[in-house]
């Protein structure tokens, strides 16, 4: 498991969901569709959660 901090080989806006991805293990579009169907579907506020971990990431 890699350290969870920003990936800057695999962004599109700010690299969360390519760092999640390289956290996890996972593909990084399967953690991007992940945050569309969240916010679709009205699970929280994907945005405001896509903020606070560009914020927590980037300091890690």
């Amino acid at each position: 498991m890699a350290k969870l901090a920003l990936s800057y080989h695999n962004k599109i806006i700010a690299g969360v969901c390519g760092g999640l991805a390289d956290h996890f293990g996972w593909d990084a579009t399967l953690i991007r569709v992940l945050f569309v169907v969240a916010g679709i579907a009205g699970f929280g506020s994907p945005v405001l959660v896509y903020i606070v971990l560009w914020l927590v990431m980037k300091y890690s």
